[in-house]
């Protein structure tokens, strides 16, 4: 099979937009060596580090005609190389469909709340056409929950819709601090609305009035989030390089993931890869499974960090459970299940 991958995605700096097209397009060419996989997008982007042969990268648009990527130049490219697919990692395909396609739809957050996304217009406007008048062969979600959530809204057959879980980088573990830190609780990921870091603010505000314990912000800042003036304690890390991840993940008191809703949260597998203690709220639930602690409001979340700064053994226990769960994940078994819907969108195509 040759497939096409379109990488927009990989012209971000950081998030899990980013992650998933990376690590996904490197599982699939190494699980499946004897098949071609092409990361094409009309956007800068860097290949992800390590690709083997037979990940390669495709042309953007030659003429001005194929700057209008997604009608003809993604489909003209996908010509040129002999493509039976495209993969469409980021809620797009290719408007005309002269090749099975695959959407992935991380989530719904787009329609849910205006205010959790500044610049979705063009999302909410094309995603539910090329939903709802199939020009997406199949649909992959990153779990059961959006995949309900996408049957009832865009009024899908469930046949066309697959829940694939996503994973932590296999090159993410547990590591030893290098020598002793003030203890600190730790939120990463993109900084934006939905993610409800007022919540961990008021509830980290009221821990620390008794305790000294830090809390690290890190990851991208987007445009419509207003990070908090300085304060004692507070840390704004912005963007942290893959390499010092798993030191942050591993060293931190507990990973805190107050999002109010997410399709996957890939930030929170990875803490728990790094055996961190992972308190969130129950928009993780799916794949955080029983080895998060869970909190609904900052009263909740204030009385779990207030557990995880006094009592080391609840922590330790928690930090157990964490590896555990991580162990269900693979970016291999992701590409494996991916693989097989485009098994069946090539077949539902051809009929």
């Amino acid at each position: 099979m040759r497939v096409a991958i379109e990488a927009a995605a990989l012209g971000l700096s950081s998030g899990g937009l980013a992650r998933y097209t990376g690590e996904l397009s490197l599982a699939l060419a190494r699980c499946f060596p004897n098949d071609s996989f092409f990361l094409l997008s009309d956007q800068p982007f860097v290949m992800p580090s390590g690709a083997p042969p037979n990940l390669q990268r495709g042309r953007g648009p030659t003429n001005a005609v194929e700057r209008r990527w997604w009608l003809w130049g993604l489909p003209n490219e996908m010509r040129r190389l002999g493509a039976d697919l495209v993969h469409g990692p980021d809620f797009a395909v290719p408007y005309l469909t002269r090749k099975p396609s695959v959407l992935t739809l991380h989530d719904l957050s787009p329609w849910m709340d205006e205010r959790w996304h500044h610049a979705a217009g063009r999302v909410r406007r094309r995603t539910p056409l090329l939903l709802e008048l199939g020009i997406a062969t199949m649909v992959i979600t990153p779990g059961e929950g959006v995949r309900k959530q996408a049957i009832a809204r865009f009024r899908l057959k469930p046949d066309r819709v697959v829940a694939i879980p996503e994973a932590a980088p296999s090159w993410l573990g547990p590591v030893e601090p290098d020598g002793p830190r003030d203890p600190y609780f730790l939120y990463l990921g993109t900084l934006e609305p939905r993610k409800n870091i007022e919540t961990l603010l008021e509830a980290w505000r009221e821990v620390r009035r008794r305790n000294a314990v830090r809390l690290l912000l890190a990851g991208r800042v987007r445009e419509d989030f207003t990070p908090p003036p300085p304060e004692p304690g507070l840390e704004l890390l912005g963007e942290v390089p893959d390499s010092a991840l798993a030191a942050l993940y591993s060293g931190a008191l507990a990973f805190v993931y107050p999002s109010l809703y997410e399709g996957f949260g890939l930030p929170v597998l990875e803490a728990m890869q790094c055996g961190a203690c992972v308190i969130a709220s129950p928009a993780v639930a799916e794949v955080a499974g029983d080895a998060a602690a869970c909190a609904s409001d900052a009263r909740e979340l204030a009385a779990l960090l207030e557990t995880a700064v006094t009592q080391p053994d609840w922590v330790a226990d928690h930090r157990a459970r964490s590896l555990i769960r991580a162990r269900d994940f693979s970016w291999d078994n992701t590409a494996r299940s991916t693989y097989e819907v485009y098994r069946e969108a090539r077949r539902r195509f051809a009929r």
